[in-house]
């Protein structure tokens, strides 16, 4: 990269770290650090989903998805579409017209209403470790992006310096920071794919005529996948919509039911097709590139998901090269701050909240803010032992929907209320899901371990739920 390159991107990260000392000075107290005082907008909450759902993770995944299948890859992202517009019709009604949660923080507080304490602990747990492992895969994407870009830089280092920024500012502007910085971090991802990385790398290649004639026909039909392939995305990113606490924290920080629901409708479009097709679209121009032997770096070993940063490396003018560095960063940090609230306010209310309600409220921020920085290192020490951006956060979605979604769905729609059979339940779905993507077992037909996991977590919930009643008419009988 030329200097200037380095010095769009140095002013844009100095920028980020401003919005960060700003809002540290504007927040009063924990609404406004953990739900940006209830009052937000449509337009800044539903970028701001869009932001936190796609980021950087699913930014660099989908540019690895598009180099391996072509345009069928967009196809995980319409799971997102669903997952938002069923939300915004089902789940948003259910939580924002509620006033017994009126002052809530976290999803797991829902938790604790529904069936007690116990359970919002044991929900607070799996949303802290699944949130853990997800702004790995963030900082992780960010760091396969630095170290693909700059020259001489390794993985290692570039992880060091996104994790530096991307904590350091989270940790002093909480929640408004981060709706605020993601709906500027996603308009600048918007206009850098529209406008410098898709037309630039499409010219680069040689136009349609070359890109028609270097890869094969499947690349460009939207029906190069198996029904597994469908099958997995949408059993585990569908149900994250009604599980996902970054979610839930926008819920909470809208002004009403009626933002909310614009705000998912909006996420939803943006979701897909819009960032769909130009995410895979660009990992198509890097296969090219690739096959053309364009890429000076390329080998038959090279990692999908670095194809990508690889070619923008190549084909981007010095100064376009910053910016559009900037807007991939910005994907990158829009997700990576928001995962980082979201388990820092699993540790702070979940977990520690009765400590913390006995401080006073300038102490409480002081703490939530040291227990931010605290997660942040631990995610990046996580980030530094693993290789894959797509695989950590999928494993970090299939740990919390196999764990979350029976119970809430039972607590809150069928009106099922059984501490016992939701803690029965959260333990062995997330536990089957985690033991068995762990253990590399092969599993039947191709299908994800998550899916598994919410049988085992719906079959444990009906049958202790259910056990009462059995119970009762065996005594009948008798």
């Amino acid at each position: 990269m030329e200097i200037i390159d380095i010095l769009i991107f140095v002013i844009y990260m100095i920028v980020m770290l401003g919005v960060g000392v700003y809002f540290m000075r504007k927040n009063e107290g924990n609404d406004d650090y953990y739900v940006g005082g209830r009052n937000m907008g449509a337009w800044h909450i539903g970028l701001s989903v869009v932001a936190t759902d796609v980021g950087g993770g699913f930014s660099i995944g989908l540019g690895g998805l598009g180099f391996a299948m072509g345009l069928s890859g967009s196809w995980m992202l319409f799971t997102g579409l669903l997952g938002a517009w069923l939300a915004a019709v089902f789940l948003i009604p259910k939580v924002k017209s509620n006033p017994a949660f009126a002052k809530f923080y976290t999803f797991p507080q829902i938790f604790q209403y529904l069936f007690n304490r116990k359970v919002g602990i044991v929900a607070g747990i799996i949303c802290f470790v699944g949130y853990l492992g997800f702004t790995s895969s963030q900082l992780l994407a960010g760091a396969k992006l630095a170290s693909g870009t700059f020259e001489g830089l390794d993985l290692q280092m570039a992880l060091l310096v996104m994790g530096v920024i991307a904590v350091v500012y989270t940790v002093m502007g909480g929640l408004k920071a981060v709706i605020y910085t993601d709906t500027i971090q996603w308009i600048i991802l918007l206009l850098g794919f529209i406008f410098i990385g898709l037309p630039i790398a499409y010219f680069h290649v040689g136009g349609w005529s070359e890109i028609s004639k270097t890869l094969p026909s499947e690349y460009f039909s939207l029906t190069n996948l198996t029904w597994q392939d469908f099958a997995n995305w949408g059993i585990t990113i569908l149900p994250i919509w009604f599980v996902g606490m970054t979610l839930y924290q926008r819920i909470f920080a809208s002004r009403d039911v009626r933002t909310a629901k614009k705000a998912w409708y909006i996420a939803g479009v943006f979701e897909w097709p819009i960032m769909a097709f130009m995410g895979v679209s660009l990992g198509v121009l890097a296969k090219v590139a690739f096959e053309q032997g364009l890429i000076a770096e390329a080998t038959e070993a090279l990692d999908p998901e670095m194809g990508l940063p690889i070619l923008l490396s190549h084909v981007l003018p010095a100064g376009i090269m910053g910016l559009m560095m900037s807007a991939y960063f910005s994907a990158v940090l829009s997700t990576a701050d928001s995962c980082l609230m979201a388990a820092s306010g699993n540790l702070t209310t979940d977990l520690f909240g009765k400590w913390l309600s006995r401080q006073p409220e300038e102490k409480s921020v002081r703490f939530s803010q040291l227990f931010t920085l605290l997660i942040g290192m631990v995610a990046l020490l996580i980030a530094m032992q693993m290789t894959n951006v797509l695989e950590l956060m999928l494993y970090s979605y299939a740990f919390m929907v196999s764990g979350l979604l029976v119970p809430i769905l039972a607590g809150l729609f069928w009106n099922r209320r059984n501490p016992r059979a939701a803690m029965a339940s959260m333990v062995l779905g997330g536990g089957v899901t985690a033991g068995l993507a762990f253990s590399g077992l092969s599993l039947p037909l191709d299908l994800d371990a998550n899916l598994f996991g919410l049988l085992a977590s719906l079959a444990v919930f009906l049958l202790v739920d259910n056990l009462p009643k059995m119970k009762q008419g065996k005594i009948s009988e008798n």
